[in-house]
């Protein structure tokens, strides 16, 4: 391929940049992931990168000069880049720059350079093509580092010698892998070997940068090729070692557990077939985080891993906080997830009673759904039978969790009598008598034993007040 296909506006607004570099006399380029991934067929979703020989700050104003409506330019001396936002392009501008950089830091001296200077700096050779917007070759693509070839092939390359690429920036050795797992593609041997090399180089990096391409990698359609990439290069412990000590299987008089390192991909793999809420992918990641500290051989039930969720849902604060994920409501989403994802499983080995039910639903509220789709993916054996009869104890559940839902109202539910009125009914102040009361209400409209109305609880609050010695204010 010499020349890159395009749409009719993708060719014209190219044209229209290309223009703009000839009014000021500097050649200008489309460069990096939207070339390669027009090359692929795959949506390049309006992120355009544009290299010119020159002053990029300068020709980012002319070309928003040229845009219809004039839209404003971002200018980020600093960076010496500048960018152009629409509602269906998202344009940066740069100059052509080479790079260098210090052994304990990411961050490059720039100074400017040619073309083939940049491209030299880019972190692969899928990424390192070019396409020419000058009149007489426009759409041509420039590929010194056969990049084409290696597209063909499925290979993730580095254009220089790996050990530099990732030395000089440590976060590309995260960015091979979340391109092999989003493209399907394989890590070149000599750049794989790169990556295990300079593990140690992650170090460096801020963890929310980290964090960033690690989302991606969970985003992808088959997120466990990239922890497997992550584990087997090093790279997965540097930052993220509570999933490490998942691997490998311990076996005592003959009896081995599962390797749950495993066991959590496939589960991952299996929800994101039904889900692209990448928190709800997160609870599959730390289902059974907590497995290895509780793992227990016990004579007469072999391997144990009691109170795991617990122990999960506890260590889930920490990992967001090391990782720089949100300390806010997602974070709370997943550990709740963690936290009960055993409850519907223990609810299908008996008769699933309305009490059990009401509780599961008071507990998960909103979540409920998203919960039995992890309890689903959770579901890896290799018996058919086995995973038949688990899917139909869901299906049971399901139906009674619809049904206590349609009489009971129990999600998102809160009972109807508050510590304000319990205060109020006995003028009392805060005090252990009003939590007593309150939870014993909670748990009798849980437990079925009162129906769940204001009326109801209201007379079995003065029967309770009635058993602590409180009169109520008449």
């Amino acid at each position: 391929m010499d020349i890159l296909p395009l749409h009719k506006e993708e060719k014209e607004l190219f044209k229209l940049i290309g223009d703009a570099a000839a009014s000021i006399q500097v050649p200008a380029y489309l460069v990096g992931g939207y070339v390669r991934d027009r090359i692929l067929g795959r949506d390049a979703k309006g992120d355009v990168d544009i290299v010119c020989v020159g002053d990029g700050l300068l020709l980012a104003q002319k070309v928003a000069a040229k845009l219809p409506g004039q839209p404003q330019v971002h200018l980020f001396q600093r960076f010496g880049t500048a960018m152009i936002k629409s509602d269906q392009w998202e344009l940066e501008f740069v100059g052509a720059r080479k790079e260098s950089y210090a052994e304990h830091s990411r961050k490059p001296t720039i100074s400017p350079g040619s073309l083939e200077d940049d491209q030299n700096r880019r972190d692969f050779t899928i990424n390192a093509m070019a396409m020419s917007l000058q009149k007489d070759d426009f759409g041509k693509i420039i590929d010194p580092f056969d990049g084409l070839k290696d597209l063909e092939e499925k290979r993730i390359v580095t254009p220089l010698d790996p050990v530099k690429t990732f030395s000089d920036d440590p976060l590309r050795m995260m960015r091979a892998i979340r391109f092999a797992t989003q493209l399907g593609f394989q890590i070149e041997a000599t750049t794989y070997k790169g990556i295990r090399d300079n593990a140690h180089r992650l170090d460096i990096i801020s963890k929310e940068r980290i964090a960033q391409e690690l989302q991606k990698i969970i985003l992808a359609p088959q997120p466990s090729v990239g922890f497997i990439l992550l584990s087997k290069t090093h790279l997965l412990k540097r930052f993220f070692p509570e999933m490490e000590k998942l691997r490998g299987v311990e076996v005592i008089n003959g009896v081995g557990h599962k390797d749950n390192f495993y066991h959590t991909l496939e589960v991952l793999d299996n929800i994101s077939k039904n889900t692209s809420n990448v928190w709800l992918r997160w609870s599959a990641i730390l289902h059974d985080i907590a497995k290895p500290v509780t793992k227990r051989f016990e004579k007469d039930n072999g391997w144990t891993f009691h109170g795991h969720e617990a122990v999960g849902a506890r260590w889930v604060p920490k990992i967001f906080k090391r990782l720089r994920l949100p300390l806010d409501q997602k974070m709370k989403y997943v550990q709740k997830l963690v936290r009960l994802h055993l409850r519907p499983i223990s609810l299908t080995k008996e008769d699933i009673t309305d009490t059990a039910v009401r509780r599961l639903l008071f507990e998960a509220g909103d979540d409920i759904d998203d919960l039995m789709i992890l309890c689903e993916a959770d579901i890896t054996s290799k018996n058919p039978k086995r995973v038949k009869r688990y899917l139909n104890n869901y299906e049971r559940l399901r139906d009674k969790i619809v049904e206590v839902e349609e009489k009971d109202r129990l999600r998102n539910w809160q009972p109807p009598i508050d510590g304000e009125e319990i205060m109020s009914t006995f003028n009392i102040r805060p005090s252990k008598e009003v939590g007593i009361i309150k939870t014993a209400i909670r748990e009798a409209i849980l437990d079925g034993d009162i129906p769940n109305d204001h009326a109801s609880a209201y007379q079995y609050m003065l029967e309770l007040g009635k058993g602590l010695n409180l009169v109520p204010q008449k």
